[in-house]
């Protein structure tokens, strides 16, 4: 069968693989979709993840339809449709260094545990849709690190995938407002469509000015002058200059979260934000939300439809990911297979 895979640094390609054989243990999966990350291109970059440098299977944001399983296996059913734990394959994270990936025409789960690496949905949520289950946990985890408050003022930096499945998970958590910062009009469009309250073109407005009016002034005894009355920042954008204009406009114990992946060391002055008692987290993976989220995509899976931007089937796999890695080109691209 076919597989995407990386070869070489910054070179990946098509490799013939023997197809899986399943044992009374597991469970073999036919992918129905799979998402592009930019992980992808890291790892492409990188040459690979080790053990399997040189040869490093691709794609961890699988949808898939279980086509066989073992004689040992319950729980489970051929034809059911579903999403996947990529953290808990027994051989290796799916698609991260493990020994398969997903951009691959089947994928076998091995020692197949009911409620540990598969979830079953409803079979009317397109694939493509189904396949964002993975990096919306990666979102909803970011919310979660940031504890949210039913009343909480939020400011969501970045209406990329993660950017806007974050405002989908605040909006669960019963946050009072969202807003979302952006530089493309396309993307902040999106971000009003899934539930931000109000958006700001960071290339255009003064964004802590705009905050102010927003959210109230959040000045304290400690921390003077105006500052926007914001409780909650989240930097799903890794662009530069962000992380100094959160520290340098933060309340007096507000929150800031970061799930982006600053590819450039960021300077940060602790001693200017000192009186403010900022709540610093970060954010990776998804240690508890994988299933978690997959309810909120099965009940509101339109409004989740809006974060894909291009669709492509398996056969334009490798133009997926040069799309996918195009500054502007795509916000979302998803493979299809037949």
């Amino acid at each position: 069968m076919k597989s995407v895979r990386v070869t070489a640094p910054d070179v990946v390609d098509w490799v013939e693989v023997d197809a899986p054989t399943t044992g009374p243990g597991d469970v073999l999966l036919k992918i129905r979709a799979c998402g592009i990350c930019g992980s992808d291109a890291l790892y492409a970059h990188m040459g690979g993840i080790p053990p399997h440098q040189g040869d490093t299977a691709l794609g961890h944001e699988p949808a898939a339809e279980v086509v066989e399983i073992g004689a040992d296996v319950t729980g489970i059913a051929v034809g059911d449709h579903v999403v996947v734990d990529t953290m808990a394959f027994t051989d290796g994270l799916l698609g991260s260094g493990g020994a398969q990936g997903a951009l691959t025409e089947y994928v076998l789960v091995k020692d197949f545990e009911p409620g540990r690496q598969l979830k079953v949905i409803p079979s009317h949520i397109p694939w493509h849709v189904a396949a964002l289950n993975e990096p919306m946990a990666v979102a909803l985890h970011a919310v979660n690190r940031t504890q949210p408050q039913p009343g909480d003022r939020v400011v969501v930096f970045g209406a990329g995938p993660i950017g806007l499945g974050a405002v989908l998970g605040f909006r669960r958590a019963g946050v009072e407002h969202i807003v979302v910062v952006d530089i493309l009009p396309s993307r902040l469009a999106k971000a009003r469509e899934v539930g931000a309250d109000a958006v700001i073109n960071s290339a255009e407005e003064d964004v802590a000015a705009r905050l102010v009016e927003l959210h109230g002034d959040g000045a304290t005894l400690w921390v003077r002058g105006v500052r926007p009355g914001t409780d909650i920042y989240l930097d799903a954008a890794g662009a530069p200059p962000v992380p100094a204009l959160i520290t340098g406009m933060a309340k007096h114990g507000a929150t800031f979260g970061v799930v982006a992946v600053h590819k450039k060391p960021v300077e940060i002055d602790f001693g200017a934000i000192l009186t403010t008692e900022l709540n610093l987290v970060w954010s990776m993976g998804y240690p508890t939300e994988i299933f978690e989220v997959t309810d909120d995509i099965i009940e509101n899976w339109e409004k989740y439809a809006v974060i894909v931007s291009d669709v492509l089937p398996f056969d334009r796999a490798l133009e997926a990911l040069a799309l996918a890695q195009t500054p502007g080109a795509a916000d979302k691209v998803v493979v299809t297979f037949d």
